[in-house]
């Protein structure tokens, strides 16, 4: 019975190039697990590392790929082909019917292995392109984006704000979604206070994420110094660390910061740490103060545990945070503004509150993996047709 079952599931193979988790391979794996085990039989093609790791653990097919770099060079040509062929391969060996590439390196060489392998190629796009922040780069950019759009038999976008950057004649959205037993918002957050030596009886304000500039901890802490004039008493929490092993001068610039403003003792800093429940379950607010998000997953798990979101109004954030009923979005990188809402959360906490409870509702009703996993499946029926 288990194999006559085995044999009637559609498998799909997807593919990333990553070997730490980063936002995109959370979302991956977390999708590829709540897929229809009725339906679909999920493989995943990637480096070795974590991602291949979790795949394991959750029985999850794993096929050894490197995806290198593409770079101005012969060599780039042979492995571009090389690696597209080694895609197709794996494609034939376990009948795939459809290949779904999670970043923008996999969708390279995924457009290359549909066309070898003759199968329909899903081009899931979860992330902004260098072209976004650095124009020097649109003119070529938007070639190479016009080339796999016409190789693509379905192009998604994980929100508006994604698809708006592509040339694609049809982009179907489709948000990412969390697991709701992950963030349960009557988990108490006393433990991670004390684990960080943050008094109990102070209100909390937090940002969770990798230390990159483009995450703008910088600026939480400018607004951190702002808030401190009107609210004294309040503390300020980072969340994060350096997952990819890369030059460490950024978080050393945020502690120059910290020092500089006179919040030594009020701004605390984690490093990278496992869950981030435990940590959102010890915030007041959650702030968000970076660069433009395709998506901004940890916004979601904030209103998840039912904590209001001050946010900028750029990116896909105003695709998640209702300004005004869920949390407040400020004009883009204008840290005074949101310093300015951060303060009025700080002085009315009945109206964080209720905000933070609609959050919740919120993400109930519009950001679950299971939403997330039937559109999906819903999207590979509309490629096997």
């Amino acid at each position: 019975m288990a194999n006559e079952q085995a044999t009637s599931l559609t498998p799909v193979l997807f593919v990333d190039h990553a070997q730490k988790m980063g936002g995109a391979e959370h979302s991956l794996h977390l999708l590829m697990t709540h897929l229809d085990p009725t339906q679909w039989q999920p493989h995943l093609a990637c480096p070795s590392g974590d991602l291949a790791d979790l795949a394991k653990q959750a029985g999850i097919p794993w096929h050894s790929v490197n995806l290198p770099r593409l770079r101005r060079s012969l060599q780039a040509g042979l492995d571009w082909y090389q690696t597209g062929r080694a895609l197709a391969n794996v494609a034939h060996q376990i009948g795939a019917r459809v290949i779904v590439t999670n970043t923008v390196r996999a969708t390279f060489f995924g457009a290359l292995a549909g066309k070898l392998s003759k199968r329909p190629f899903l081009w899931h796009m979860r992330d902004f392109w260098l072209s976004e922040t650095q124009p020097r780069y649109e003119q070529v950019d938007t070639l190479l984006k016009k080339m796999l759009c016409r190789r693509a038999t379905l192009v998604m976008a994980n929100s508006q704000a994604t698809a708006s950057h592509l040339p694609c004649p049809q982009v179907q959205v489709i948000h990412n979604g969390l697991s709701l037993q992950q963030f349960d918002p009557n988990l108490d957050g006393v433990a991670f206070r004390q684990a960080h030596n943050i008094p109990l009886d102070v209100p909390l304000v937090g940002i969770v994420g990798r230390l990159r500039p483009w995450k703008g901890q910088h600026r939480f802490i400018e607004m951190a110094t702002a808030v401190s004039r009107t609210h004294p008493n309040t503390h300020f929490v980072i969340v994060g660390g350096n997952i990819f092993d890369q030059d460490n001068g950024y978080a050393n610039s945020l502690q120059d910061l910290v020092n500089h403003c006179g919040l030594v003792g009020k701004i605390h800093f984690t490093g990278q740490i496992q869950t981030v429940a435990h940590a959102l379950a010890a915030l007041d607010i959650f702030v968000h103060s970076g660069d433009p998000e395709p998506f901004g997953m940890v916004n979601i798990e904030a209103m998840a545990m039912a904590k209001p979101v001050v946010a900028f109004a750029h990116g896909a954030l105003p695709e998640i945070v209702l300004h005004g009923k869920t949390g407040i979005l400020a004009p883009p990188v204008q840290v005074e503004a949101m310093a300015t809402a951060v303060s009025q959360l700080l002085h009315t906490p009945e109206q964080a509150k209720k905000m933070g409870q609609a959050g919740r509702e919120r993400v109930i009703a519009q950001f679950t993996i299971q939403k997330t996993a039937a559109n999906f499946s819903e999207a590979l029926l509309k490629v096997l047709k």
